[in-house]
């Protein structure tokens, strides 16, 4: 059975307007960081970042939703975002509202599981009050399901990263350490998705998955892993030297998982993309696509990094 052509979400990016964004994005989400490192403003932990998860669950929700409805799907338009969105931020807010502590983090994952089990509850409740006999009932739950859970229990641990808060016996020079596991997992993943469009765009010859993403090779692949450890010695061995403890393994075990769970990742999305006919999951980001190309390497790789982190204390 021949595939259905890819539809365009966006016009075709050029190079120089995906710079353009990334800078922007890049540029927003460091002053972001660093407010948050800082604590500027005195707000409660991770208060400068958080919004941002916020913003990417949602958007990452309504992209799932219009992917599916390219194939006939009609999801849950509001429960979708709003489950993703609350499961993503939960972990913060359990630790606001005193329900955890950021000092046990898996007592904090257990307010995600929760949510979790909130959101699958919602979506049952949405599927029983608009049932009619004969529909699709079951494929629109269980693609609300496969929504909110790949995106927004993602997205949560990569906001537990963000409240594991290695220490440092000079905080007041080195604010940043506290942001260390989540800069170990955003530089490690993007480092390695740039290796692996750089070289399998030049060198490239041996195609990885040519009926799902023809454009990724293995001597991509190799480049991503090779600089997905460079980047873990960088940022957790020289840049976060002097925290008070590192990921399990140390920085090549942790290269190696996180930079083959963002490859994971991507191939995964592309399963998604290719299955529902998109080329990208939408144009929220202008030459970058959506949200859900912003972060898809992400995803996979997120709790890799955050178990990590935890077993290394």
């Amino acid at each position: 059975m021949s595939q259905a052509p890819l539809i365009p979400s966006k016009p075709g990016g050029s190079l120089g307007s995906r710079l353009v964004v990334a800078t922007i994005v890049i540029a927003a989400f460091t002053a972001l960081a660093w407010a948050d490192a800082t604590g500027l403003g005195d707000g409660p932990q991770a208060a400068w970042l958080l919004p941002v998860a916020f913003v990417v669950a949602t958007g990452g929700g309504l992209e799932a939703v219009r992917l599916a409805a390219l194939r006939g799907v009609p999801l849950a338009s509001l429960v979708v975002p709003t489950a993703t969105a609350v499961i993503a931020i939960s972990p913060a807010v359990a630790v606001w509202t005193g329900v955890a502590d950021s000092a046990q983090p898996w007592a904090v994952m257990g307010a995600t599981t929760m949510a979790c089990v909130a959101a699958v509850g919602a979506l049952f409740a949405t599927e029983v009050a608009r049932y009619a006999s004969g529909g699709i009932a079951l494929v629109r739950l269980a693609g609300s399901l496969l929504a909110v859970i790949a995106i927004g229990l993602p997205v949560a641990f990569i906001v537990g990263l963000r409240l594991l808060e290695p220490h440092t016996p000079r905080p007041e020079t080195m604010p940043w350490i506290s942001l260390l596991p989540l800069a170990s997992l955003i530089a490690v993943v993007k480092a390695g998705d740039i290796a692996a469009y750089a070289i399998g765009s030049l060198v490239g010859r041996h195609r990885m998955a040519p009926a799902l993403s023809p454009g990724k090779t293995w001597e991509g692949a190799a480049a991503s892993l090779t600089a997905s450890v460079f980047v873990a010695w960088l940022v957790i061995d020289r840049w976060g030297a002097g925290a008070s403890w590192q990921p399990l393994g140390g920085w090549p075990f942790f290269g190696l998982l996180v930079g083959a769970a963002g490859m994971a990742g991507d191939l995964s999305e592309s399963l998604v993309k290719r299955e529902l006919a998109a080329k990208d999951s939408g144009a929220s980001l202008g030459g970058m696509g959506g949200f859900l190309d912003l972060i898809d390497s992400l995803l996979f790789a997120a709790p890799v990094a955050w178990v990590l982190w935890v077993a290394g204390r």
